[in-house]
């Protein structure tokens, strides 16, 4: 609306002459809100400091889980976050330095393949969840986490199924988490160039599941996952643990097997 227009709207008659004082309730929610605000802090609640969640790499054959919790700060908006899937490279990039460096807080954790293969992909990702969450600079009061689950932590958390498309605080997690990810498999690929992490960062591609059966998988591979399982008996390699079909990883809800 324009100035000019908005002095052209007029103020809505008053029921009563007298106008009442406001409650109590109503005088402690403003104090909060203009304290939150002065703080920089003015989020949904005027009593709650969020942060969204996201992972990447769940789907991957080899390399770590990657999350990252970030904590927005209204005063300064990222513009066009969304859902890391939905968009290129180069907008990823550039949403990465701007979250970086207007964000109020922001940790990326990881969990490792060996972590992966002895807890199950779903409990390393709530692992690696938990770490990022723990180690943000500023405690959040509510922490919502792109899915259905959510890990187990001291602070309050919430399950939000698509959130990495709804709340811009889990946009941008899962932004610092796929670029954090992608980065780490690209030096992966400078020792183990024979893989082609560069081109499809760990996932289950058909360039990926050929190099597995011509070359093994590397001390970077999930065993307990079931392409690599079946590479390692194709090379006469016996590994224990138990196998994480491809359609067990599908059910997780996220990223599973679907490079971007």
């Amino acid at each position: 609306m324009s100035e000019s227009s908005e002095k052209r709207v007029k103020a809505p008659a008053a029921k009563s002459g007298v106008k009442k004082p406001p409650s109590q309730a109503a005088l402690k929610i403003a104090a909060r809100r203009k304290l939150a605000k002065q703080a920089g802090l003015l989020f949904e609640s005027p009593d709650d400091v969020i942060c969204g969640v996201d992972e990447a790499g769940r789907g991957p054959l080899a390399g770590p889980v990657v999350a990252a919790a970030v904590i927005l700060d209204p005063a300064r908006p990222v513009r066009g976050l969304n859902d890391s899937k939905l968009l290129t490279a180069k907008s990823r990039d550039a949403l990465y330095e701007r979250i970086v460096e207007r964000s109020l807080a922001w940790c990326v954790a990881s969990a490792t393949v060996e972590e992966i293969d002895t807890l199950n992909i779903l409990h390393a990702t709530m692992l690696a969840m938990r770490r990022a969450v723990e180690g943000l600079s500023v405690v959040p009061t509510l922490a919502k986490i792109d899915g259905n689950r959510c890990p187990v932590m001291t602070v309050r958390s919430e399950a939000v199924i698509g959130g990495d498309a709804l709340v811009p605080s889990i946009s941008a997690a899962s932004i610092i988490a796929k670029v954090t990810r992608d980065r780490m498999l690209l030096e992966l690929h400078e020792t183990f160039p024979h893989y082609g992490f560069d081109a499809h960062a760990g996932y289950g591609t058909p360039q990926h599941l050929a190099a597995l059966r011509d070359h093994g998988p590397c001390e970077h591979h999930r065993r307990s996952f079931a392409p690599v399982r079946e590479a390692y008996a194709l090379h006469g390699v016996a590994v224990g643990g138990a196998t994480v079909l491809v359609t067990e990883v599908a059910d997780l809800d996220g990223d599973a097997f679907a490079p971007a």
